[in-house]
């Protein structure tokens, strides 16, 4: 099969309202469409966001049927659907699950006005699921009928533009078993692995990505030889695997972080050292590295080029899932320089909340 992108990202919350309002305020996401059972979506309510080449459904239950309430109530609120671009959806359901994917929804057409849009879903990494999907005729609707779509011309504008890469957490011992599985069911290719130390802790990870390489997981298991740490937390309060952070691409990360800081978001902080020996470890990164410790990105260079990164700090209701902005200039890996100096920084944030609640 041929997963071209990220079609979409979907997210189960408690109020669809409310946590659509949340991405506007902080991403300068803007609201393109509504969904419900008046649109023919029964015990939901969806709300659809865009911004350049990044669209998120963002959904929540009117009622315990729908899987957002389940999802809800054992995960929070998180990213529960991946969605794929695909050339057909139902062509690449059918060989999914002939493949031994777990079918969670049939193929079902959504169209109106001579456009189209068929999904049909499988599971995921534990209870999120992927999503093929594929769409006829030149609208680029959504999902004509089931979503009412605000009609603007041109892309949401804003300085995210697209989905570079998600991190996932597994459970201990499971990482190579879903490596192989996304490389048998959906012809994804393994292109990284590495064992990251930081302090007494230590996680294994593994990169995939499809064929298009314009989809791509960090996968990211505990290491159990060493002591329980940052992955095994997330684990427990999470109730399982999932999606730890979701990672926008930009071209311009000190605009984006200024953006969003004064738009309410805080990030996690890096020590002033780290800047102070930054030039010798990098040389010329493009960004003053002035401008870098003011806003306290990070910075690495890979085979390619220039990666410019930063994390946000968690606001969900269990501290699972957080966000980062990535700036490439030729990078093609995920900053491993830099996890240590991630790690050290949610560490730092986990201790002031603690001490914060004694």
């Amino acid at each position: 099969m041929d997963i071209r992108t990220i079609d979409h990202l979907e997210f189960y919350v408690e109020d669809a309202e409310k946590g659509a309002a949340e991405l506007c305020d902080l991403f300068n996401f803007a609201v393109r469409g509504q969904g419900g059972p008046e649109t023919g979506l029964p015990g939901q309510r969806s709300v659809l966001l865009r911004q350049n080449d990044i669209t998120v459904l963002v959904t929540s239950a009117r009622g315990a049927g729908h899987r957002a309430a389940e999802h809800v109530r054992e995960h929070g609120a998180g990213v529960a659907v991946v969605g794929f671009a695909v050339d057909d959806a139902a062509t690449a359901y059918a060989e999914a699950v002939g493949r031994g994917a777990e079918p969670v929804a049939e193929p079902v057409v959504y169209e109106r006005n001579g456009e189209s849009a068929t999904f049909a879903t499988v599971r995921g990494f534990g209870d999120v699921a992927h999503r093929f999907t594929s769409r006829t005729g030149s609208g680029g609707s959504f999902a004509p009928g089931a979503i009412e779509e605000i009609t603007v011309a041109g892309p949401a504008p804003g300085l995210l533009h697209t989905i570079d890469h998600l991190a996932v957490c597994l459970p201990a011992g499971t990482l190579d078993a879903t490596v192989r599985w996304y490389q048998e069911v959906f012809n994804f290719e393994q292109t990284f692995e590495e064992r990251i130390v930081v302090g007494r802790q230590a996680m294994k990870s593994k990169v995939v990505q499809s064929a298009s390489r314009g989809v791509t997981f960090t996968i990211i298991e505990p290491d159990t030889t060493r002591a329980p740490g940052q992955i095994d937390t997330f684990i427990r309060d999470n109730a399982g695997a999932g999606v730890q952070h979701v990672a926008f691409l930009t071209d311009d990360i000190a605009a984006g972080v200024r953006d969003c800081t004064e738009r309410g978001m805080r990030f996690l902080s890096t020590p002033a050292e780290y800047y102070a020996a930054l030039p010798g470890r990098l040389g010329d990164v493009g960004v003053p590295v002035a401008t870098l410790r003011e806003l306290k990105i990070l910075a690495d260079r890979d085979y390619g080029g220039v990666m410019l990164q930063i994390f946000t700090e968690s606001r969900h209701e269990r501290r699972t899932l957080f966000y980062e902005l990535i700036e490439r200039h030729g990078a093609r890996s995920f900053g491993s320089n830099n996890i240590k100096a991630l790690y050290e920084a949610v560490e730092r944030q986990q201790t002031t909340e603690r001490e914060a609640l004694t």
